[in-house]
């Protein structure tokens, strides 16, 4: 029996803990942050904030509010708490180097700067071998429901990066594997940052034809990047990639779509925050993102457009006037 820890109790979180449960040769350890909220799972079976309606029925789960013992009693270490959370979680614990450490965050690190992967290779001295990467395309919400969804699991050892992914394959679950590790991070980071584009120019009225020549000019955008990061065999229309930034940018679901069609329509960023009440990634991967650019020398205009309006507060309309004259 494959024991399976989780740190996050959150959307995506909760999402991965109802997949991995449908396995009955699985035992997880979830780690709920509030001791509250740990003892309301353990009386009701599900949890109290988030995706309220998927029931836990089985008796595959045992809850702790104790990050170290979720940690040692598990071979598998899933990481789903928000990027901008992780360090302080992580700070007071000891993460033993033979785990195996799944990284389901699409952010980067705050304090680092770094993408999940080089953040606890670096910073943890975790094997590169030992980490694994859950991307999608997928959202929390429609695996809630059951819908069928696709998720790709990365590793530099393909071998590690199936067994991981014989876990979450089920019934509404197909899984793909990968060794693209560093460049499938990349990309899941990337294209969080374009939703956030997509909804602004959503907020200013910009139509289903122009959005059509963003994400396509956004998937080219990707490539050059990851070509000059890391060259390796990957293709940008795989699934981890250009599917999941197709679902991110179009999607209802999109956290990072909403905050961005927040901006378009006027809002400050601290006002579409605190509106939104909840996290959206590519707002804490903006600045980490810019900086990798510009230490790669790669122009992306996209990217550059959307940071200028979040970070430094220029005008949306303006900048996306710029932009659509750049992109075809």
């Amino acid at each position: 029996m494959k024991k399976i820890g989780i740190i996050g109790n959150g959307s995506w979180a909760t999402a991965l803990a109802k997949i991995i449960s449908a396995h009955a040769q699985t035992q997880i350890i979830w780690h709920f942050r509030r001791p509250e909220d740990a003892a309301f799972f353990q009386e009701f079976k599900h949890n109290p904030r988030y995706l309220t309606g998927v029931d836990f029925t089985g008796k595959n789960i045992s809850i702790t509010s104790n990050a170290q013992e979720c940690i040692n009693q598990s071979d598998y270490v899933v990481l789903a708490a928000p990027s901008a959370f992780l360090h302080s979680i992580l700070e007071p614990l000891s993460l033993p180097q033979t785990k195996h450490y799944v990284t389901a965050i699409k952010g980067i690190e705050v304090n680092s700067k770094k993408v999940i992967a080089e953040y606890l290779e670096d910073t943890w001295n975790v094997p590169s071998e030992n980490i694994i990467l859950v991307t999608g395309p997928c959202h929390a919400e429609e695996v809630a429901q059951e819908k069928l969804s696709y998720l790709t699991v990365s590793s530099l050892v393909e071998e590690k990066a199936q067994d991981f992914a014989d876990l979450l394959s089920c019934r509404f679950i197909n899984t793909k594997v990968n060794n693209d590790l560093y460049g499938a991070e990349y990309s899941a980071v990337l294209k969080n940052i374009y939703a956030i584009g997509a909804g602004i120019l959503h907020g200013l009225s910009y139509g289903d034809n122009f959005l059509a020549v963003y994400v396509s000019a956004a998937t080219r955008e990707i490539e050059v990047f990851l070509e000059a990061l890391h060259k390796t065999h990957r293709d940008v229309k795989d699934a981890a990639y250009l599917g999941d930034l197709l679902v991110t940018c179009y999607s209802q679901y999109s956290r990072n779509r909403t905050f961005g069609n927040m901006l378009g329509r006027g809002y400050s960023v601290k006002s579409a925050q605190l509106e939104m009440n909840m996290i959206a990634e590519g707002y804490y991967a903006l600045e980490g993102m810019e900086a990798v650019r510009a230490k790669q020398d790669v122009a992306m205009p996209i990217l550059q457009a959307v940071y200028a309006i979040v970070y430094q507060g220029q005008s949306a309309r303006q900048i996306f006037m710029a932009l659509s004259q750049q992109i075809n």
